[in-house]
């Protein structure tokens, strides 16, 4: 009897260390693994090439400007970044709802209304708005849109941009979730024009020379920015880490390997 008592007290011995380990796991609400690797959940819309998108002829898997310099900050902080696809309107709510911890997805840094509900890094990069039509559309300006019809990305900075000229232009806005299909609907003639950043622009212009481009008057400077929960201790971390690595020239390795072509 004595020796299964024995037996019976090691095992319960034992049952309580895997326990506490898992009740350690738990704690961490799962952002801990067999090494103790600090894991992040970062929202992305991966439809805006270079800045972050899917090439699919090589792979599934979501690659970048964004995405790289993301990877690069975590990596320095002691991160791994688990990465979500997302339409472009539901990132902000996610960090409210504080299903992601962060969110890299060419987000303008500048926006107030946004600063109100979330907090943003010191701006990674900077990129500026165009129109972008078809060449015979005989759209040269902001005046040659008065009765069109104005695509933009819902919720995104272009959007807002757009309908705060609306009035004084006489243009109609139309709103899309994804920006592929912008670009669809102006060559499908659904859409006049389209409001979206220069870099990407650029890439679709130099793929369909059947597009064209200018830039709004009033537009100005977008400091793209990443961004955190209200109030996230992440901010300050990935605010040093990004200073450093461009004071090192590391972010400058990025811009041109995505932008230099």
């Amino acid at each position: 009897m004595k020796k299964w008592s024995g037996i019976a007290l090691l095992f319960v011995l034992v049952m309580s260390v895997l326990s506490a380990c898992g009740t350690k796991d738990e704690a961490d609400g799962g952002k801990t693994g067999a090494s103790d690797t600090k894991i992040l959940k970062m929202g992305t819309s991966a439809d805006y090439p270079p800045f972050e998108f899917v090439d699919t002829a090589v792979s599934d898997e979501i690659v970048g400007f964004d995405i790289d310099l993301a990877k690069m900050v975590a990596k320095e902080l002691g991160y791994t970044l688990e990465i979500e696809d997302m339409d472009f309107n539901g990132l902000i709510p996610a960090l409210q709802a504080k299903s992601l911890d962060m969110v890299v997805a060419g987000m303008d840094g500048n926006n107030e209304e946004r600063k109100k509900v979330i907090d943003f890094s010191t701006a990674y990069f900077t990129t500026t708005n165009m129109v972008i039509t078809m060449k015979d559309s005989n759209i040269k300006s902001a005046e040659d849109l008065k009765g069109k019809k104005v695509g933009a990305q819902t919720a995104s900075v272009q959007e807002s941009g757009a309908k705060s000229l609306e009035k004084q232009y006489g243009y109609s806005v139309e709103s899309r979730d994804r920006v592929p299909d912008l670009f669809q609907e102006i060559k499908s003639g659904h859409l006049d024009a389209i409001v979206i950043t220069d870099v990407v622009a650029k890439g679709y212009i130099d793929s369909n020379k059947d597009l064209s481009s200018f830039e709004l008057p009033e537009e100005h400077k977008l400091g793209l920015s990443m961004a955190f929960q209200k109030d996230s201790a992440l901010t300050a971390e990935f605010d040093r880490v990004l200073k450093e690595l461009q004071d090192k020239g590391e972010v400058e390795k990025l811009v041109l390997k995505w932008f230099s072509n």
